[in-house]
């Protein structure tokens, strides 16, 4: 069986697509996926041996741009790779597996569409699937009006805000290959029966009439690769650090985030591990306390750290609470404040009141993760969190059930 995965977005977007590549192939698929071109990402399949087909513009370069594009700007050049590249990348595949950015998954699925391939809409948050019980997530510059507040006329709302978006610019290309025009890009893009690759623990799904949706569990593949050497006597040298680490999340004002972060931490009496990440976060000072870090296994080093501060993805979230790591959510945008929510609602760390810490918040929020009582709830919700999800994704691939 040939398999084409299709995503475009940040690290979030691209590693649970690493993860079933390596599962599909360990059970005898060929498999190859479609991702922005940046370094790291291309870094990481060819780490495991999986070939890329790089589609679109740099997703770190947008992410970081001074003054980023217009949304629809963005999404027509995102659709456009989408077609441009897509038709060759799909030619002889079985089936087409699209998530990432809205823009890009409704672009995967219309090439797809045209090529007369089978595809299945993934999501690894259900935030963006209508349900009445929860509002949706609003796009930047496009608020809700405040006097609307029934959940159901803002899920009407977010649609046209989808078709204002995107509508043009996917129809347009979809004109170009002789494909009729999609009414509503929102449910062109999920169909009736999408999938989400989270965990039932620490996401249990809302009630979502009119959509099937299959709930695999989180893709996370095992990661084997040894910690660096400096990394490893850092952590023999000390009582466990805290780890802090935004991933893919800019934070413009990074060298005020590492000072903050820096210094809560040693409020607690505790040793720092500073990732670097998109946002470039460095050291402040050269004390030994502390140790900067750039791509390591987060699934070694959560194990054997006291906490982990971090953006609020989805994927570290899932990894931290796999390793039975308390945590710390600063969310910045998008759905980390519901991943910050559940840690807390879970018990199992402290989620910041918003995206700009401060010495006095974030020392407060570290403090509530260290206690006894966190790690203690930390482990027992680890011991429930699902293992199988890549598996169980790959095998309803492979046996059609899409």
């Amino acid at each position: 069986m040939r398999v084409l995965l299709s995503t475009y977005g940040s690290r979030g977007d691209v590693e649970p697509m690493v993860a079933l590549a390596v599962r599909l192939r360990e059970l005898g698929a060929q498999v190859r996926v479609c991702a922005p071109p940046d370094e790291d990402f291309a870094r990481r399949l060819a780490g495991v041996d999986v070939p890329l087909v790089p589609v679109g513009p740099s997703a770190r370069a947008l992410t970081k741009a001074v003054v980023p594009p217009s949304m629809p700007q963005r999404a027509a050049e995102v659709i456009a790779g989408q077609f441009e590249v897509m038709p060759a990348a799909a030619k002889g595949c079985d089936v087409l597996v699209a998530t990432g950015m809205m823009p890009a998954a409704a672009g995967a699925r219309s090439v797809a569409e045209k090529l007369g391939i089978p595809s299945v809409s993934v999501t690894f948050q259900q935030l963006t699937l209508p349900s009445p019980q929860r509002p949706p997530l609003a796009y930047r510059g496009r608020p809700f009006p405040p006097e609307v507040t029934d959940n159901r006329a803002l899920w009407e709302l977010d649609a046209q805000s989808i078709d204002a978006l995107f509508g043009e610019a996917l129809n347009t290309n979809r004109a170009s290959m002789g494909l009729p025009p999609v009414a509503h890009v929102r449910d062109h893009v999920f169909g009736d029966r999408p999938w989400v690759a989270t965990d039932p623990v620490l996401d249990p799904l809302h009630g979502m009439p009119g959509l099937d949706a299959v709930q695999t569990g989180a893709w996370i593949a095992p990661d084997v690769r040894p910690l660096p050497a400096e990394l490893e006597a850092f952590l023999d040298a000390g009582t466990p650090p805290v780890y802090v680490g935004f991933g893919s999340m800019p934070l413009h004002a990074s060298t005020d985030a590492a000072q903050v972060a820096i210094d809560a931490v040693r409020a607690q009496g505790r040793r720092v591990l500073v990732s670097r990440g998109w946002a470039d976060l460095a050291l402040i000072d050269d004390q030994d306390d502390c140790f900067a870090v750039g791509e390591a296994n987060h699934q070694a080093l959560f194990a054997r750290v006291a906490a982990v501060v971090h953006h609020g993805g989805a994927g570290t979230t899932t990894t931290a609470a796999r390793a039975g790591a308390p945590q710390v959510v600063v969310p910045q945008l998008a759905d980390q404040p519901y991943w910050a929510g559940r840690v807390a609602d879970l018990g199992i760390g402290a989620a910041h009141d918003g995206p700009t810490p401060t010495l006095e918040s974030l020392s407060a929020a570290v403090e509530a993760a260290l206690t006894p009582e966190t790690r203690t709830r930390a482990a027992a919700v680890a011991a429930t969190i699902r293992t199988d999800g890549t598996d169980v994704a790959a095998r309803l691939l492979l046996n059609g059930a899409f």
